[in-house]
């Protein structure tokens, strides 16, 4: 069984403008996903959707094979979560927010949360609304992680970090839960977090997955073509071919980003449109991010 699930999910906060544009994609048991797209691509809307915290209008979305909405306390006594703009009561105490939540998660791990009071560094006496953004952001982490949740979702949670920080934030709370088994989807908009922590990786454009690759695949089987202008080739012909993801047109060249082999994609374009004058190569994750945010139709 999967542990998520999304089907044809459908989201719009005004009519005709869908944030949400039929997403569908699965997570199988120990996976760890990076989501990544530009912003309002849909990244949070989704979470949120995962979470149970918005409705799709259309499609439906499955944790563990429930329904988020209809079976709430279930399925979030088995989730952890941290979002970008996540607020925890600023009037308790680190060592009182954390006694909530053990008080709610039955499967909550003191020697976790021992450990990670001391990796950190956090002050469990001191109120929250003291604490510096990336000490709060610790807590938050540490209330997500301590129950060793079969699911983790984390939406942006270390945006605004120094990038110290936001490493040992992502790393510690990544490779102690995968170290358990836990699945985990988090979206960042630093490709070298999500290519560091991730297997796999799902982009969204315009409410819609254009991308969901292995990270092996997308580093072996995807390539950059930049093509001359003087060849007289037009950005729509490249779009018009088979496995071209995005172009760009830009003012060294046409930027075409292919879903195959360098190789491959120099003979699809030799082949089809007669153009040998180019330069075809791999490509980064971060370039690819760029590219085809840019390049769509």
């Amino acid at each position: 069984m999967n542990i998520v699930d999304f089907d044809n999910i459908h989201r719009a906060y005004q009519r005709g403008a869908d944030v949400l544009n039929g997403v569908t994609f699965s997570i199988g048991a120990g996976r760890v996903v990076g989501l990544v797209g530009k912003n309002g691509a849909g990244k949070t809307t989704l979470l949120r959707v995962a979470m149970g915290m918005l409705e799709a209008q259309q499609g439906a979305v499955r944790l563990f094979g429930l329904d988020p909405r209809r079976d709430p306390l279930e399925v979030k006594r088995r989730i952890g979560f941290v979002s970008e703009d996540q607020i925890l009561p600023p009037f308790l105490k680190v060592e009182q927010v954390l006694d909530l939540h053990r008080g709610l998660f039955p499967t909550w791990d003191d020697s976790i949360t021992r450990d990670l009071i001391d990796r950190f560094g956090i002050p469990a006496q001191t109120k929250i609304k003291a604490l510096s953004k990336g000490q709060a952001r610790q807590v938050a982490l540490l209330c997500a992680v301590a129950h060793k949740p079969e699911l983790l979702l984390l939406d942006e949670p270390a945006a605004g970090l120094d990038p110290a920080s936001r490493r040992d934030f992502l790393e510690t709370s990544i490779q102690l839960l995968n170290e358990t088994g836990s699945t985990i989807l988090f979206s960042s908009h630093y490709m070298s977090d999500v290519e560091r922590l991730a297997d796999r990786i799902v982009m969204l454009h315009e409410g819609r997955v254009l991308i969901d690759s292995e990270l092996d695949e997308l580093r072996e089987h995807y390539s950059l073509a930049l093509v001359p202008h003087n060849g007289g080739t037009s950005r729509t012909t490249l779009l018009s071919l088979e496995g071209c993801l995005g172009a760009r047109d830009r003012s060294d060249a046409l930027h075409a980003v292919f879903n195959l082999e360098p190789e491959s994609t120099s003979r699809l374009l030799e082949t089809e449109l007669g153009i040998t004058d180019l330069l075809c190569s791999r490509i980064a994750l971060e370039d690819m991010f760029i590219e085809l945010a840019g390049g769509q139709q």
